[in-house]
Protein backbone atom coordinates (compact mmCIF):
# COMPACT_ATOMS: atom_id res chain seq x y z
CA UNK A 1 0.00 0.00 0.00
CA UNK A 2 2.88 2.36 1.15
CA UNK A 3 4.31 1.41 -2.55
CA UNK A 4 1.57 2.53 -4.21
CA UNK A 5 1.37 5.80 -2.27
CA UNK A 6 4.76 6.37 -3.04
CA UNK A 7 4.10 5.49 -7.09
CA UNK A 8 0.79 8.19 -7.09
CA UNK A 9 2.78 10.74 -5.32
CA UNK A 10 5.90 10.84 -7.11
CA UNK A 11 3.73 10.25 -10.41
CA UNK A 12 5.62 12.75 -13.25
CA UNK A 13 1.91 12.87 -14.76
CA UNK A 14 -0.30 13.69 -11.82
CA UNK A 15 -4.10 13.32 -12.81
CA UNK A 16 -5.18 15.69 -11.04
CA UNK A 17 -5.08 19.29 -9.04
CA UNK A 18 -5.25 17.23 -6.00
CA UNK A 19 -2.69 14.91 -6.91
CA UNK A 20 -0.34 17.49 -8.02
CA UNK A 21 -0.58 19.67 -4.60
CA UNK A 22 0.30 16.31 -2.27
CA UNK A 23 3.22 15.41 -4.75
CA UNK A 24 4.54 18.91 -4.12
CA UNK A 25 4.23 18.44 -0.48
CA UNK A 26 6.07 14.83 -0.86
CA UNK A 27 8.69 16.05 -2.72
CA UNK A 28 9.34 19.02 -0.02
CA UNK A 29 8.88 16.61 3.09
CA UNK A 30 11.60 14.40 1.07
CA UNK A 31 13.92 17.17 0.61
CA UNK A 32 13.35 18.17 3.90
CA UNK A 33 14.44 15.23 5.34
CA UNK A 34 17.82 14.75 4.34
CA UNK A 35 18.83 18.01 6.09
CA UNK A 36 20.03 16.74 9.29
CA UNK A 37 19.82 19.88 10.88
CA UNK A 38 16.54 20.89 9.52
CA UNK A 39 15.01 17.80 10.50
CA UNK A 40 16.55 18.63 14.16
CA UNK A 41 14.83 21.54 14.52
CA UNK A 42 12.07 20.18 13.13
CA UNK A 43 11.95 17.51 15.97
CA UNK A 44 12.40 19.87 18.80
CA UNK A 45 9.66 22.30 17.41
CA UNK A 46 7.21 19.52 17.26
CA UNK A 47 8.23 18.25 21.06
CA UNK A 48 7.73 21.90 22.63
CA UNK A 49 4.64 22.16 20.44
CA UNK A 50 3.49 18.70 22.24
CA UNK A 51 5.22 19.67 25.57
CA UNK A 52 2.72 22.56 25.11
CA UNK A 53 -0.40 20.97 24.68
CA UNK A 54 -0.11 18.33 26.94
CA UNK A 55 1.86 20.56 29.96
CA UNK A 56 -0.98 18.98 32.94
CA UNK A 57 0.32 15.40 31.88
CA UNK A 58 3.91 16.46 31.53
CA UNK A 59 4.59 18.44 34.59
CA UNK A 60 5.60 17.28 37.66
CA UNK A 61 3.98 19.70 40.11
CA UNK A 62 2.00 22.39 40.40
CA UNK A 63 3.83 25.37 38.76
CA UNK A 64 1.96 27.79 40.75
CA UNK A 65 2.23 25.62 44.24
CA UNK A 66 5.04 26.99 46.84
CA UNK A 67 7.11 25.55 49.16
CA UNK A 68 9.13 27.96 50.92
CA UNK A 69 11.17 25.41 53.08
CA UNK A 70 12.42 24.04 49.66
CA UNK A 71 13.07 27.05 47.95
CA UNK A 72 16.49 27.62 45.88
CA UNK A 73 17.25 23.90 46.19
CA UNK A 74 19.44 22.31 43.72
CA UNK A 75 18.10 19.89 40.63
CA UNK A 76 17.45 16.28 42.40
CA UNK A 77 15.24 13.54 41.57
CA UNK A 78 11.71 15.22 42.94
CA UNK A 79 12.49 18.79 41.44
CA UNK A 80 14.33 17.90 37.98
CA UNK A 81 15.50 21.60 37.11
CA UNK A 82 15.21 22.42 41.45
CA UNK A 83 13.25 25.00 42.45
CA UNK A 84 12.66 29.27 42.01
CA UNK A 85 12.98 31.69 45.15
CA UNK A 86 9.37 30.47 46.21
CA UNK A 87 10.02 26.75 46.39
CA UNK A 88 8.14 26.75 43.10
CA UNK A 89 9.33 23.19 40.54
CA UNK A 90 11.46 24.73 37.66
CA UNK A 91 10.52 21.98 35.83
CA UNK A 92 7.27 21.89 35.51
CA UNK A 93 7.00 26.46 35.57
CA UNK A 94 8.99 25.76 32.12
CA UNK A 95 6.81 23.12 30.89
CA UNK A 96 3.40 25.73 31.31
CA UNK A 97 5.61 28.37 30.27
CA UNK A 98 6.18 26.64 26.79
CA UNK A 99 2.13 27.51 26.71
CA UNK A 100 2.29 30.94 27.25
CA UNK A 101 5.73 31.69 25.12
CA UNK A 102 4.60 29.01 21.94
CA UNK A 103 1.31 30.94 22.70
CA UNK A 104 2.08 34.30 22.06
CA UNK A 105 4.48 33.85 19.08
CA UNK A 106 1.78 31.52 17.20
CA UNK A 107 -0.84 34.67 18.12
CA UNK A 108 1.66 37.06 16.39
CA UNK A 109 1.84 35.18 13.21
CA UNK A 110 -1.73 34.83 12.67
CA UNK A 111 -2.26 38.35 13.16
CA UNK A 112 1.04 39.33 11.00
CA UNK A 113 1.58 37.23 8.49
CA UNK A 114 -1.71 38.05 6.39
CA UNK A 115 -1.76 41.58 7.29
CA UNK A 116 2.17 41.76 6.17
CA UNK A 117 1.13 39.64 2.93
CA UNK A 118 -1.87 41.71 1.92
CA UNK A 119 -0.16 45.25 1.97
CA UNK A 120 2.81 43.93 0.13
CA UNK A 121 0.79 42.30 -2.60
CA UNK A 122 -1.49 45.01 -2.44
CA UNK A 123 1.57 47.08 -2.97
CA UNK A 124 3.08 45.49 -5.23
CA UNK A 125 0.24 44.97 -7.64
CA UNK A 126 -1.05 48.43 -7.84
CA UNK A 127 1.87 50.64 -7.77
CA UNK A 128 1.42 54.31 -7.88
CA UNK A 129 -0.23 56.08 -5.12
CA UNK A 130 -1.04 53.22 -3.33
CA UNK A 131 2.44 51.29 -3.41
CA UNK A 132 4.30 54.49 -1.95
CA UNK A 133 1.92 55.63 0.55
CA UNK A 134 1.75 51.81 2.00
CA UNK A 135 6.02 51.60 1.56
CA UNK A 136 6.26 55.05 3.64
CA UNK A 137 4.42 53.31 6.03
CA UNK A 138 5.93 50.75 6.02
CA UNK A 139 9.19 52.29 6.36
CA UNK A 140 8.22 54.47 9.31
CA UNK A 141 7.61 50.76 11.18
CA UNK A 142 11.15 49.93 10.04
CA UNK A 143 12.97 53.01 11.45
CA UNK A 144 12.31 51.69 14.66
CA UNK A 145 13.79 48.71 16.91
CA UNK A 146 11.49 45.99 17.11
CA UNK A 147 11.83 45.90 20.89
CA UNK A 148 11.75 49.66 21.24
CA UNK A 149 8.39 49.96 19.61
CA UNK A 150 6.50 47.11 21.25
CA UNK A 151 7.75 48.73 24.48
CA UNK A 152 6.55 51.92 23.61
CA UNK A 153 3.01 50.40 22.63
CA UNK A 154 2.76 47.79 25.70
CA UNK A 155 3.35 50.90 27.60
CA UNK A 156 0.33 52.92 26.09
CA UNK A 157 -1.68 49.64 27.04
CA UNK A 158 -2.22 47.39 29.90
CA UNK A 159 0.99 45.42 30.74
CA UNK A 160 -0.08 41.70 29.68
CA UNK A 161 -0.14 38.89 27.34
CA UNK A 162 -2.82 39.97 25.08
CA UNK A 163 -1.02 43.87 25.37
CA UNK A 164 2.49 42.15 24.74
CA UNK A 165 1.00 40.26 21.48
CA UNK A 166 -0.30 42.94 20.03
CA UNK A 167 2.17 45.26 20.41
CA UNK A 168 4.53 42.88 19.20
CA UNK A 169 2.19 42.45 16.27
CA UNK A 170 2.13 45.86 15.28
CA UNK A 171 5.83 45.71 14.93
CA UNK A 172 6.45 42.44 12.96
CA UNK A 173 4.62 42.91 10.21
CA UNK A 174 6.79 45.24 8.38
CA UNK A 175 9.26 42.54 6.94
CA UNK A 176 6.39 40.16 5.40
CA UNK A 177 5.10 42.87 3.51
CA UNK A 178 8.31 43.85 1.83
CA UNK A 179 9.32 40.36 0.94
CA UNK A 180 5.52 39.93 -0.24
CA UNK A 181 5.82 43.37 -2.18
CA UNK A 182 8.80 42.17 -3.97
CA UNK A 183 7.89 38.77 -4.96
CA UNK A 184 4.37 40.63 -6.26
CA UNK A 185 6.96 42.50 -8.05
CA UNK A 186 8.52 40.16 -9.99
CA UNK A 187 5.19 38.21 -11.41
CA UNK A 188 2.56 40.97 -11.88
CA UNK A 189 3.17 41.36 -15.34
CA UNK A 190 3.49 37.70 -15.95
CA UNK A 191 1.74 36.60 -19.24
CA UNK A 192 -1.03 33.99 -17.06
CA UNK A 193 -1.90 37.45 -15.26
CA UNK A 194 -2.56 38.95 -17.99
CA UNK A 195 -4.48 36.56 -19.86
CA UNK A 196 -6.68 35.90 -16.74
CA UNK A 197 -6.94 40.07 -16.88
CA UNK A 198 -8.27 39.37 -20.23
CA UNK A 199 -10.60 37.10 -19.01
CA UNK A 200 -12.45 39.92 -17.08
CA UNK A 201 -10.90 38.68 -13.65
CA UNK A 202 -11.05 41.83 -11.28
CA UNK A 203 -7.80 43.01 -9.52
CA UNK A 204 -8.79 42.25 -6.31
CA UNK A 205 -9.10 38.56 -7.65
CA UNK A 206 -5.77 38.44 -9.13
CA UNK A 207 -3.94 39.63 -5.90
CA UNK A 208 -6.01 37.17 -3.62
CA UNK A 209 -6.54 34.43 -5.97
CA UNK A 210 -3.24 33.93 -7.74
CA UNK A 211 -0.37 36.58 -6.58
CA UNK A 212 -1.04 35.67 -3.21
CA UNK A 213 -0.42 31.87 -3.06
CA UNK A 214 2.73 32.85 -5.36
CA UNK A 215 4.30 34.92 -2.46
CA UNK A 216 3.50 31.84 0.02
CA UNK A 217 6.31 29.94 0.24
CA UNK A 218 8.82 32.70 0.82
CA UNK A 219 6.70 33.86 3.20
CA UNK A 220 6.23 30.44 4.29
CA UNK A 221 10.34 30.30 5.38
CA UNK A 222 10.27 34.09 6.29
CA UNK A 223 7.60 33.36 9.14
CA UNK A 224 10.10 29.87 10.28
CA UNK A 225 13.09 32.28 10.44
CA UNK A 226 11.19 35.10 12.41
CA UNK A 227 9.62 32.63 15.03
CA UNK A 228 13.39 33.07 16.98
CA UNK A 229 12.91 36.93 17.05
CA UNK A 230 9.11 36.94 17.93
CA UNK A 231 10.20 34.31 20.89
CA UNK A 232 13.33 36.78 21.61
CA UNK A 233 10.92 40.14 21.69
CA UNK A 234 8.20 38.47 23.84
CA UNK A 235 10.91 36.55 26.36
CA UNK A 236 12.30 40.53 27.02
CA UNK A 237 8.88 41.98 27.20
CA UNK A 238 8.26 38.89 30.24
CA UNK A 239 11.84 40.22 31.56
CA UNK A 240 11.13 44.12 31.28
CA UNK A 241 7.95 43.04 33.22
CA UNK A 242 5.22 44.25 30.28
CA UNK A 243 4.65 40.74 28.99
CA UNK A 244 2.98 37.86 30.90
CA UNK A 245 2.71 39.21 34.67
CA UNK A 246 3.13 37.33 37.72
CA UNK A 247 2.63 34.25 38.67
CA UNK A 248 2.40 33.15 34.84
CA UNK A 249 5.26 30.80 34.00
CA UNK A 250 6.14 33.17 31.53
CA UNK A 251 9.78 32.17 30.25
CA UNK A 252 11.02 35.91 30.04
CA UNK A 253 9.64 36.71 33.70
CA UNK A 254 11.55 33.53 35.16
CA UNK A 255 14.14 35.11 34.20
CA UNK A 256 14.08 38.73 35.46
CA UNK A 257 13.09 37.12 38.60
CA UNK A 258 15.74 34.61 39.07
CA UNK A 259 18.92 37.18 37.91
CA UNK A 260 19.77 38.22 41.34
CA UNK A 261 20.50 34.35 42.06
CA UNK A 262 22.18 33.86 38.76
CA UNK A 263 25.74 33.40 40.60
CA UNK A 264 25.14 31.12 43.95
CA UNK A 265 21.75 29.68 42.60
CA UNK A 266 22.51 29.23 38.21
CA UNK A 267 19.97 26.66 38.17
CA UNK A 268 17.31 29.14 38.06
CA UNK A 269 17.48 31.36 35.63
CA UNK A 270 19.43 29.14 33.83
CA UNK A 271 16.72 26.52 32.71
CA UNK A 272 14.03 29.33 31.15
CA UNK A 273 17.31 30.66 29.47
CA UNK A 274 18.32 27.33 27.86
CA UNK A 275 14.46 26.89 26.84
CA UNK A 276 14.85 30.13 24.86
CA UNK A 277 17.71 29.38 23.78
CA UNK A 278 16.97 25.89 22.38
CA UNK A 279 13.28 26.05 20.78
CA UNK A 280 15.17 29.75 19.18
CA UNK A 281 17.88 27.95 17.22
CA UNK A 282 15.24 24.72 16.44
CA UNK A 283 13.51 27.54 14.63
CA UNK A 284 16.62 28.80 12.89
CA UNK A 285 17.57 25.55 11.82
CA UNK A 286 14.46 24.57 10.39
CA UNK A 287 14.10 28.26 8.49
CA UNK A 288 17.00 27.27 6.50
CA UNK A 289 16.31 23.86 5.62
CA UNK A 290 13.03 25.53 4.65
CA UNK A 291 14.54 28.09 2.37
CA UNK A 292 16.91 25.36 1.05
CA UNK A 293 13.57 23.23 0.22
CA UNK A 294 11.22 26.12 -1.04
CA UNK A 295 13.63 29.01 -2.40
CA UNK A 296 14.30 27.51 -6.06
CA UNK A 297 16.86 30.27 -7.05
CA UNK A 298 18.93 29.30 -4.08
CA UNK A 299 21.31 31.75 -2.10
Amino acid sequence: MFAKLNNWLLDEAPSSRRQANWANRYRIWLALKHNPLGMMGLVIVLLFFFMALFAPLLATHNPAAQNLDLRLAPPSAEYWLGTDELGRDIYSRIVYGSRVTLGMVVSVVIIVAPIGLAIGAIAGFFGGIVDKALMRVTDVFLAFPRLILALAFVAALTPGVESAILAIALTAWPPYARLARADTLTVRNSDFIAAYRLTGGSNWRIVFRHIAPLCMPNMIVRVTLDMSSIIITAASLGFLGMGAQPPSPEWGAMIATAKRFIFDQWWVAAAPGAAIFIVSLAFNFLGDALHDVLDPKGD
